[in-house]
């Protein structure tokens, strides 16, 4: 019961506009092509960031015919990270420290240091429900 009301309250408070600039910022990169691999990245990112609580970030398990892990995966976290990964997870992390200026907002201040976390390296990671 308590995931749920923080993740209601995350929605209400800011994630649905953090999930919806991930959605956008997919489709734009999806648009170019070249940047599919950050597009389904990015959406993962978008389905977190709506509905956090109870959900955790993990590197996916190695597979040969998975692109988005290994050495291909690492340079194009490199590529995220200079172009777009610094200023976005920045952005998490100012966020951040406003949250953790009030003791209820802890909880929510904890998730947007995920979201920063993600933001520098976002290929070869997936979305679990927690047990």
């Amino acid at each position: 019961m308590i995931r749920f009301v923080l993740n209601v309250l995350w929605l209400v408070f800011g994630g649905f506009v953090s999930g919806c600039a991930w959605l956008v910022g997919g489709v734009f990169l999806a648009i170019t092509i070249v940047g599919l691999p950050w597009a389904f990245s990015a959406w993962r990112i978008a389905a977190y960031s709506f509905w956090p609580f109870g959900r955790e970030i993990v590197w996916r398990d190695p597979d040969p015919t998975d692109l988005g892990v290994g050495c291909f995966g690492v340079g194009l976290n490199v590529i995220w990270l200079v172009v777009a990964g610094w200023w976005i997870a920045l952005s998490h992390l100012l966020i951040a420290v406003a949250e953790f200026v009030s003791i209820i907002g802890i909880p929510f201040a904890l998730k947007d240091l995920e979201l920063a976390k993600l933001a520098l390296a976002p290929v070869g990671r997936t979305i679990r429900d927690k047990p």
